[in-house]
């Protein structure tokens, strides 16, 4: 039995949907191993304590609350500091970050001052004994490689969407904790946060994404894809690499090996081949919907449902169908 301490992401102000499904992650890692408690730690300024109770809800025994005007943006130097504390009091037996591109900055600084090892980015895992096994796509997500990480603490990152939040409610109880280093001093400072299609759902929130690529021959035909998008409801819109590198959309809509990895519930993949840089962001996606012309493009080797044909006479049939299906209810 061990302790599990779970990094809770915020961003505004606000919990991130990742935070939750860390907590859901670490309330199964400490159920396999045999029954410890999970801790959330969440950092922000004054008043984030407020958001606890949505962690107590979905599985944190206790949220150690880090209240500090100095934490309303990412501060990665004092956030590392603080973590890494929690974590040498010998207190937990494993660490569970979010594999986006906060926890990919914060969990490889926790693990060096440790110096123990990190399991980045997995979709699953399970425990034998005192050793994590966690599933990693690796070759591009050719290969699933069972990484195997002994010692305590164990760090683990996990992909964002590879578990889904789910309630597992406890009654709430607190702790204020101090930063192990002053973030007003920190070398590195998040000054500003600039979004992108605000008030859109971010890629890795969104449970549907309908994601197009140079199939769709000019940028404007990207509303295509804006409006099924819209017609769902719950969507984000995605892009190849090579249409964020012709300028059509903005490389923060980038899917891919070098752009954004997501597990949606639904990704629709729209006028793209399928090349492997693309495939190793969207492969883990629950059910993967492929519309080509090319009926050999290797997006249908993935693919749950496969459309052959055009692009510009399917995607308003489809968009048309959406929304008489949400219409009916």
């Amino acid at each position: 039995m061990a302790n599990v301490l779970v990094f809770a992401e915020v961003r505004g102000g606000d919990l991130r949907k990742v935070a939750l499904e860390a907590v859901t992650a670490g309330r199964a890692l400490a159920e396999l191993s045999g029954g410890g408690s999970v801790h959330a730690l969440l950092a922000g300024d004054a008043g984030i304590a407020a958001k606890a109770s949505s962690l107590a809800q979905y599985g944190a025994d206790t949220v150690l609350v880090l209240e500090h005007a100095g934490f309303a943006q990412y501060n990665p130097e004092a956030l590392a500091a603080t973590v890494a504390q929690q974590l040498g009091t010998g207190t937990y037996g494993y660490a569970l970050f979010s594999a986006t591109a906060q926890g990919r900055d914060l969990s490889p600084r926790v693990a060096a001052k440790l110096g123990v090892g990190l399991a980045a980015d997995l979709t699953g895992f399970t425990v034998e004994g005192s050793t994590v096994l966690g599933q990693h796509f690796n070759m591009n997500g050719k290969v699933i490689a069972t990484l195997a990480l002994s010692g305590s603490p164990a760090l683990l990152s996990v992909r964002p969407a590879a578990f889904q939040p789910a309630e597992a409610p406890r009654a709430l109880a607190t702790t204020s904790i101090t930063s192990a280093a002053d973030p007003l001093s920190s070398r590195v400072k998040v000054v500003e946060l600039k979004q992108g299609n605000t008030g859109k759902l971010d890629l890795n929130d969104a449970p549907v994404i309908v994601a197009g690529g140079r199939g769709l021959k000019a940028p404007e035909n990207f509303k295509l894809c804006e409006d099924l998008a819209d017609a769902f409801g719950n969507a984000a819109v995605g892009a190849t690499r090579a249409v964020t590198d012709e300028g059509w959309r903005p490389h923060s809509d980038q899917i891919g090996q070098t752009g954004r990895n997501v597990s949606p519930n639904l990704y629709v993949a729209v006028g793209i081949s399928g090349a492997i840089q693309h495939l190793a962001g969207m492969r883990t996606s629950k059910t993967i919907v492929a519309i080509n012309k090319d009926k050999d493009a290797p997006i249908f080797k993935i693919a749950d449902y496969g459309i052959v044909g055009d692009v510009f006479e399917i995607m308003p049939a489809l968009t048309a169908a959406v929304k008489a299906a949400k219409a009916q209810g």
